[in-house]
């Protein structure tokens, strides 16, 4: 692993290169599903060092909105949620980069889905001081169906193989269960799936790690989104996923804390407030009508072994 400052290590540009392309790789597939809408590009530069470009595909045959950005943003100081965390990381420049993803379909039968694989490198008078992978993916849908749930952590199960197999699956998906928790609603945001941060092991495999998840984003994703995509409903289903579309905000304005290290960092608050939903309600007192489909996502809003169900 090469100590160099960021801005020359050939490490750093390494993953840079990989999230660039993955971002493009995930939007011709979703383009590709999608058949009718095309994203547009909105590049960006960061006053204290960095920038981005942020892709959104609106009002398409499957998606209603759908973001996927990337970013490489840099400081000479971190924000406030990350040096109480890390002391040792006092003084030191950063930079960060990473790929962010949040799919919002039309059809509510086919699931909001969130994507994010990131890196992260600290420098002291040209030393590295600290670096780490970090990301994930999960899966949110209003009306489950237990075989797309099940393919999607086979999916998570299988790319974990090379890496420690069940012990390392089993540890970043009980991760994602604990990240993605409204403590305040006392549920989880969808059915889970992976969540790492702050891996620092062995560079080649963590690297490897991240592309392998980045990678097998699509192989979870793509085979629900043929199943469901052409599901008819309501306007009683319509509604519904308005509503739970609220619990997506809460999470990211409440407690997602890439949200708030990009906020107090000094991000671009378009590009971080790109995973809100594009029309969501809200509703005093909601209960579902005992036995109604509605009601069924309750039992799937807790840390379950899926694979052990099937």
């Amino acid at each position: 692993m090469s100590t160099s400052a960021p801005d020359t290590d050939p490490d750093f540009t390494r993953v840079r290169d990989y999230l660039t392309g993955l971002q493009d790789r995930i939007c011709a597939a979703i383009e590709g599903a999608d058949g009718e809408a095309r994203f547009i590009e909105d590049c960006w530069t960061r006053a204290e060092g960095g920038g981005g470009r942020t892709r959104i595909l609106r009002d398409g045959a499957v998606f209603e909105q759908a973001g996927i950005g990337f970013s490489d943003v840099s400081g000479s100081t971190l924000p406030p949620s990350a040096s109480a965390a890390r002391p040792e990381l006092a003084g030191a420049s950063w930079r960060a980069v990473g790929v962010s993803l949040v799919f919002h379909p039309r059809n509510p039968y086919l699931p909001t889905t969130h994507a994010n694989v990131r890196h992260f490198r600290a420098t002291r008078d040209g030393q590295t001081v600290a670096w780490w992978f970090g990301g994930g993916f999960d899966l949110t849908p209003f009306y489950p169906f237990d075989e797309d749930v099940q393919h999607w952590h086979q999916t998570a199960r299988a790319l974990c193989e090379p890496f420690g197999g069940q012990v390392r699956y089993d540890a970043h998906k009980k991760w994602c269960d604990e990240y993605f928790f409204l403590k305040h609603r006392d549920e989880t945001r969808g059915v889970g799936g992976l969540f790492f941060d702050d891996l620092h092991g062995d560079f080649e495999q963590d690297f490897a790690y991240q592309r392998a998840v980045g990678d097998g984003f699509l192989d979870a994703y793509l085979p629900i989104i043929e199943r469901r995509r052409d599901s008819q409903y309501g306007e009683r289903e319509r509604q519904f996923q308005l509503y739970r579309r609220g619990r997506y905000v809460e999470f990211n304005l409440v407690l997602d804390r890439g949200t708030l290290f990009g906020l107090q960092s000094g991000g671009r608050t378009e590009s971080i407030l790109m995973s809100l939903p594009p029309l969501v309600r809200w509703e005093y007192g909601y209960q579902p009508d005992p036995g109604s489909a509605e009601a069924r996502l309750t039992d799937y809003l807790r840390p379950r072994d899926w694979l052990a169900e099937r």
